[in-house]
């Protein structure tokens, strides 16, 4: 049966989504009218019908509307800003002014499964931080001021310790995003999160909900500031890096290389340099009783077997298995060396090939990547005053980036966007090392404080101080590129320099469609409702593609229909009667047509194309507006397309 939400320009329900997976996958759960039966359910939950009042859960005030608010599709959409993106056509970097919640939901279909690494800096909640409220709706006005001061729409606030729901605020607002913004993370993929002492904990616990308990990695230790900070008691010099991964059953850590190792010893049988460590476990879980499997004999050259005991008398255990112990052995990569009575095993470890490294694995303590001050000195370098204050430093990031193997084609999503070091970050270090990473900055046009050096610099939101700076950051490369010699911009090699230099910058704006404001009357029936919502498409839509941009129309069109911004238009010379698109993100394709007037022999092109298999209709369907079709027109597309038709 057609329903209101049929009709809306919305994102992607994905509470609706669940409950059809959840029905695919368990019918019986369901009644003759395709509701769900709560009470079969819980006897899947829990057989024996035992009623529980107490289990351990993480549970806060909200915690439920916040879960509900996250699934929620989002009616707006995102209008690209031509004259505030930098070299849009030579790169796939965006940078999104807006709410990150509705944005995310926006991209939420697009993108899903296509984020390697999130890296974000929310508000700490030290009580000074701003917290989003997430009373968002499209006919709140204030939102959409251009100002950036929200009062109705969208209230950001200070979330004071007095407020009886201090914590509860605070984890309101990162739950929501973080379930929405887990979607968008790649099987492989991972997640960073900074933050400091105020809400470490209950972040852990909320990490441990969203992301599974098991897929946590580490809480990594960061030195990050200078001087420290003084808390009445200590001078707090560091804060922390949370790391979730998507599923640690596919993620791949990266490591670091080994530099200027000494390869002393030299096997004459291999012809190859190498060095020893220890074949058993030392440090932590190295006794018997940490891992038991792991101690067993091994049998030297002169047939004495050897146990793996510690300097302290106490029974040890080897670094590998039985198995792998045989297999090394064999292999000639183990070493016996007599020490008095006793024989020690050692693992050679050879030098590596063509000049190649070794490589270890990333420390959990950070001491090593600057601090805020190096971040603050960093942002100087690009803005005459002070902006912007403590960014985080882009070397920092840059360790993050090689610990979650962030790698060529990849992207990384940052939705607490800040002063833009993540863009930064990535531009440079594609810079260092060649590569084609890719950025997605999100960050909510909060106005800057009067008395404050951004604004009296002229950057009345600090979503300007995010795109300003990769923006400078832009033309400081490019002019560096143009000093090198040979001179990479001469001989028409312009676009080759520039590649992966800039970003598009789009906005979170209203719907183009008016529908998005029609509301039902409570007095009348759904059949009745859906009348006089059609009804009111017609007579408010009707002038739609001439009063509206038709390429804001068309992005909508296309985001809400599960395309990347990066996607690209090519007429259709086939089609007389209309202007046929074909639109693709390199992953879709979509035949699409903004005309006010479907023709007739237009439908009848369509519908030899499609029935004679010349197109691959499984990506290839036709979109138009609704209002361009009268009832037969719309049958015959619906009956000769099926699927691969659809109305807005």
């Amino acid at each position: 049966m057609e329903n209101i939400n049929d009709l809306m320009p919305l994102s992607k329900d994905w509470n609706k989504e669940r409950l059809t997976q959840l029905k695919n996958l368990f019918p019986d759960l369901f009644t003759n009218e395709g509701k769900l039966n709560i009470e079969e359910l819980k006897k899947v939950v829990d057989p024996a019908s035992v009623s529980e009042t107490e289990r351990y859960e993480f549970r806060w005030f909200g915690k439920s509307a916040a879960k509900r608010n996250a699934y929620t599709p989002s009616n707006a959409t995102l209008m690209y800003d031509e004259k505030r993106s930098i070299n849009p056509n030579e790169n796939e970097n965006l940078i999104i002014e807006g709410e990150n919640l509705e944005v995310l939901k926006l991209l939420s279909e697009s993108y899903r499964e296509k984020i390697k690494c999130i890296y974000i800096d929310p508000p700490y909640n030290t009580g000074k931080d701003f917290v989003y409220s997430d009373n968002y709706t499209q006919d709140k006005k204030a939102y959409w001021e251009e100002n950036g001061v929200f009062k109705d729409g969208l209230k950001i606030d200070t979330n004071s310790e007095s407020d009886g729901r201090y914590h509860s605020n605070w984890l309101n607002m990162m739950y929501s995003r973080l379930l929405i913004s887990r979607q968008l993370l790649k099987a492989d993929g991972v997640i960073f999160i900074s933050i400091d002492d105020n809400e470490v904990h209950h972040l852990r616990k909320l990490c441990d909900e969203v992301f599974g308990e098991e897929n946590f990695i580490a809480e990594i230790p960061w030195k990050g500031k200078g001087g420290g900070a003084d808390n009445n008691f200590l001078m707090v010099a560091h804060e922390y890096i949370i790391f979730y991964a998507k599923s640690k059953e596919y993620f791949e850590v990266g490591e670091e290389t080994k530099e200027n190792e000494v390869f002393s010893k030299y096997d004459e049988i291999k012809k190859r340099n190498y060095k020893t460590q220890l074949a058993r476990k030392w440090g932590a879980n190295s006794k018997r009783t940490d891992r038991p499997n792991l101690y067993y004999p091994v049998l030297s050259p002169d047939n004495i077997e050897i146990y793996p005991i510690l300097p302290s008398g106490e029974e040890g255990c080897w670094r590998w298995s039985k198995e792998k112990m045989k297999r090394e052995m064999s292999d000639g990569n183990i070493e016996f060396v007599k020490d008095g009575d006793n024989c020690i095993i050692y693992e050679k470890i050879y030098e590596p090939l063509d000049g190649g490294y070794n490589t270890k694995k990333y420390s959990t303590w950070l001491d090593d990547v600057g601090n805020t001050a190096t971040g603050t000195k960093e942002f100087g370098k690009l803005f005459d005053s002070k902006v912007f204050n403590f960014p985080k430093p882009t070397i920092l990031l840059k360790r993050l980036f090689n610990i979650a193997d962030f790698a060529n084609g990849d992207i990384i999503l940052d939705f607490f966007g800040g002063s833009g070091t993540t863009g930064q970050a990535v531009m440079e270090l594609n810079q260092e090392d060649g590569g084609n990473r890719k950025f997605i900055l999100v960050q909510i046009p909060e106005a800057t404080e009067e008395n404050s050096e951004a604004h009296k610099a002229g950057y009345k939101k600090i979503s300007d101080i995010t795109i300003e700076r990769n923006k400078r950051l832009v033309e400081k490369i490019i002019e560096e590129k143009k000093k090198q010699q040979p001179n990479l911009f001469t001989n028409g090699h312009k676009d080759d320099a520039i590649n992966g230099l800039g970003f598009k910058v789009f906005k979170l704006v209203k719907s183009n469609f008016p529908r998005v404001e029609w509301a039902p009357d409570i007095e009348k029936t759904d059949e009745e409702n859906i009348v006089s919502f059609k009804k009111y498409i017609t007579d408010k839509e009707y002038q739609l593609v001439t009063l509206f941009n038709r390429n804001e129309l068309l992005t909508e069109i296309l985001l809400k229909n599960g395309f990347q911004l990066n996607y690209k238009t090519d007429k259709e010379e086939q089609f007389k009667k209309n202007e046929i698109l074909l639109a693709t993100d390199g992953i879709k394709k979509m035949f699409i047509c903004m005309d006010n007037l479907i023709d007739t022999e237009t439908i009848e092109q369509l519908k030899k194309m499609y029935s004679s298999n010349s197109i691959n209709s499984e990506n290839n369907c036709f979109i138009c507006l609704e209002r361009a079709l009268d009832t037969t027109k719309k049958y015959n597309l619906k009956h000769y397309l099926d699927n691969w038709f659809k109305a807005f």
